[in-house]
């Protein structure tokens, strides 16, 4: 899992003892837009209300870290450390499974999804100077997508949607009862056919 610095868990005991919010319990470390070219792994203080049922929880010394249990395959390998420096110092946080994680069949299915988006989705899209991502997968199991580059405001994408990203989602994840697109295509100016 993650591993935090004795100069990291030093630093992060000082500063929750520091803190005066009495609902605060530690650190929760998690990843937002785990599994994209976007993700973005963090570090916050965790309140009673903020802990996930499936939280998994570590002690250090001193304070209590909770990693929110979707993030955990983003965090294989993840370290924290701090580097004290004439100002102070800086928390580092290295992960380097955030942005591809490994994926397996018991994955959840957004992270299967994003994965299929960004190893086979988009690389064929680069192409064109084109690029999607998921918004979000409704209750039904409905991706909602956004098409961004050289898609948004293509000529074509409608094709592309049904004929290509569409196509290939359903035939590999099966569970996945279909694929709707919410880009605003309006705006043609980098569509590759307009």
């Amino acid at each position: 899992m993650v591993e935090i610095s004795d100069d990291a868990q030093e630093y992060l005991h000082d500063l929750l003892s520091k803190q005066q919010d009495e609902d605060v319990i530690g650190i929760r470390i998690f990843v937002n837009d785990p599994g994209t070219p976007q993700a973005e792994t963090c570090i916050s203080y965790c309140r009673r209300e903020d802990r996930g049922e499936e939280d998994e929880q570590r002690d250090y010394k001193g304070f209590s870290a909770w990693f929110e249990q979707r993030s955990v395959p983003f965090l294989e390998e993840a370290s924290v450390d701090f580097l004290s420096d004439r100002m102070g110092g800086q928390l580092t946080i290295r992960a380097p499974h955030s942005k591809l994680p490994r994926i397996s069949d018991t994955s959840p299915l957004p992270d299967r999804i994003n994965y299929l988006l960004q190893t086979e989705i988009n690389p064929n899209l680069a192409q064109h100077g084109g690029v999607v991502s998921l918004v979000e997968l409704t209750d039904e199991k409905v991706a909602v997508l956004r098409f961004g580059g050289g898609c948004q405001g293509c000529g074509m994408v409608d094709v592309t949607l049904k004929d290509g990203v569409e196509k290939l989602m359903l035939e590999k994840l099966p569970e996945l009862a279909g694929v709707s697109d919410v880009t605003d295509h309006t705006d043609r100016s980098q569509a590759y056919y307009s």
